[in-house]
């Protein structure tokens, strides 16, 4: 078994997400491939060619501001193989308020544009979503050679304004395959945040 970890990102990544890939346990074959770039969806273009071209069985994806846990690739492929599934991702959270999952429940798209709703509330155990961010998706390869078959080699490219993300997501749901989502897996999103006196007076006194 052979897992690319694909990471696009630009020149620096944060000293946790840097901890967390240091820690991270590795099952199988596993390579790390960083694709540095400014734009996200031509990093993630080529770490799909990569994995094609290189015969991996399996990629997971990662964002390089993501913290997540030791067990999270023998975790997450425990999953992907007792559940039979093609796509997995894991539960984190926007950066900035209102700090809403970075999952969709039903995410379309037709010639008036695109056409979304979110979770009102997560459950407990693996569900299917419409899309999800990339910060944490464990797929198999199959997934893209699919994908890029059915869509003229188009992955990753945006659509319509959407994000590199939803737009692999519809074009890997018009292929045939679920996107599946287990909040167990458990991740961290950093941030970063300008604290003022008006932030400390509300932390400390309320509203």
């Amino acid at each position: 078994m052979r897992t690319l970890i694909a990471v696009p990102c630009m020149d620096q990544v944060p000293a946790l997400f840097t901890n967390s890939l240091a820690s991270l346990q590795k099952e199988g074959e596993c390579t790390l491939a960083m694709q540095i770039g400014s734009l996200i969806y031509d990093s993630r273009n080529q770490l799909a060619a990569k994995a094609i071209q290189e015969n991996f069985d399996y990629v997971l994806w990662l964002d390089s501001d993501m913290v997540f846990p030791a067990d999270l690739l023998v975790y997450m492929h425990k999953v992907l193989a007792e559940n039979n599934l093609d796509i997995l991702t894991g539960l984190y959270f926007r950066r900035r308020p209102p700090y809403s999952p970075v999952l969709f429940d039903r995410f379309d798209m037709d010639d008036s544009g695109c056409h979304w709703t979110e979770f009102s509330d997560i459950p407990e155990s693996l569900f299917e979503v419409g899309a999800c961010g990339f910060g944490c998706v464990l797929m198999k390869t199959s997934v893209l050679v699919g994908t890029y078959l059915d869509h003229d080699g188009q992955l990753f490219q945006p659509i319509m304004g959407v994000g590199e993300d939803c737009a692999f997501c519809v074009r890997a749901r018009e292929s045939g395959y679920k996107i599946m989502c287990d909040p167990k897996v458990a991740l961290g999103h950093v941030g970063h945040m300008t604290v003022t006196k008006e932030m400390h007076d509300i932390l400390k006194y309320g509203d």
